[in-house]
């Protein structure tokens, strides 16, 4: 009689109301590790349609010579040539996740701070929201907690989030003087190095010529962030890489989708990596994303910043357990501000019950 009354009870209790951050999250299998990878500066028109042929010319691309680029990169449709550019990207990220922002499928995915450049990109991506306080490139540290030092205060990730780049920026950022994250962004790649390999990645990265002022190579910053990912196994490892955006400022064409190709290779290494570490398979999702898009055409590709409209423009792409593989997402208009919150949903955490400026997490199906 008991069980009979119990199970007429339950028939009469509605279930659980779906749909909010927290128990989309919930309705997912287990992710318990973010990797999080942005390229800085890369536009949507190459990772979608893969290398432009009207810009290998010596006045819009820097090029001389261009056979060996056109070889290396070119193709009869868009398809083709995005898959040379970023094949790890088109054959496993797309074809198991999804990735928004690609303007032919009617998608948009843009930045809402109105500046389109660098620091206040990766708040608007970090904090969940633009903030007009940050208004240049300036190592000002940042007034607002970004995802990464709200996941490090939470039960369970206490000295388990980590980020590398390769911008010297990177600690102002993350405003290591209040948060206390490891950030590295300059210097040796390795901060303890303590066998041979990580000292000869120090040594390396020495030996490197310093091409640009406040960026490192993007090799250094990727080996680092391995060697990091292997000995500590951060719950949450931020990767910020930043070539693509110094060669497209510097006018070389073909040296920026060089660099777009070897970042895919870094971010194939970095999830072949985390697969072989415990309790990372199947418990892990991967964030791609830009901060902040390019001009579009002709010589104006190289700019971006307030009077470029059109660098407003980015892209982001997911993957992982729970994700629908729904690839390219089509009618989808989406925003930078919902990464921070994602990253979150995506461990199982409400970030905008504790920021509520936040904006809510991409529409992940």
């Amino acid at each position: 009689m008991k069980k009979v009354l119990l199970l007429a009870i339950s028939l009469l209790i509605p279930p659980p109301a779906h749909g909010g951050p927290a128990s989309a999250a919930q309705d997912r299998p287990q992710i318990t590790h973010v990797l999080f990878v942005t390229m800085d500066g890369m536009r949507w028109q190459e990772v979608f349609g893969g290398m432009a042929s009207d810009l290998l010319t010596k006045k819009e691309g820097g090029i001389s010579e261009p056979a060996p680029t056109e070889k290396r990169f070119g193709g009869a449709a868009a398809e083709e040539r995005r898959a040379k550019l970023m094949p790890f990207f088109w054959t496993t990220v797309a074809a198991k996740g999804q990735v928004f922002g690609d303007a032919t499928r009617g998608s948009t995915a843009r930045v809402t701070n109105g500046l389109r450049f660098s620091y206040p990109g990766y708040n608007e991506m970090l904090a969940g929201f633009a903030d007009p306080r940050i208004d240049s490139n300036d190592r000002h540290w940042n007034p607002n907690v970004t995802v990464l030092e709200w996941l490090n205060g939470r039960p369970g990730f206490k000295g388990k989030v980590a980020a590398f780049a390769s911008w010297e920026l990177l600690p102002w950022i993350v405003n290591t003087e209040r948060s206390h994250l490891p950030a590295n962004g300059d210097g040796p790649p390795v901060d303890d190095p303590v066998n041979e390999r990580e000292r000869t990645i120090n040594d390396y990265s020495q030996d490197l010529p310093p091409y640009w002022g406040e960026t490192r190579a993007d090799a250094p910053t990727g080996f680092g962030a391995l060697e990091y990912l292997k000995r500590h196994q951060p719950r949450v490892l931020y990767v910020m890489l930043g070539e693509t955006d110094e060669w497209a400022h510097g006018r070389r064409y073909d040296l920026y989708l060089d660099s777009a190709w070897r970042n895919d290779r870094f971010i194939r290494r970095l999830w072949d990596t985390a697969q072989t570490l415990p309790g990372y398979a199947g418990h892990t999702a991967l964030v791609l994303a830009t901060d902040h898009g390019r001009g579009s055409t002709g010589e104006n590709w190289t700019s971006h910043g307030r009077d470029v409209r059109e660098a407003e423009r980015i892209w982001i792409a997911v993957m992982g357990p729970g994700v629908a593989p729904l690839g390219v997402r089509s009618a989808a208009d989406v925003t930078q501000s919902q990464i921070a919150a994602t990253i979150a949903m995506l461990l199982g955490e409400d970030y905008n019950a504790a920021q509520p400026k936040a904006a809510q997490p991409l529409p992940l199906k």
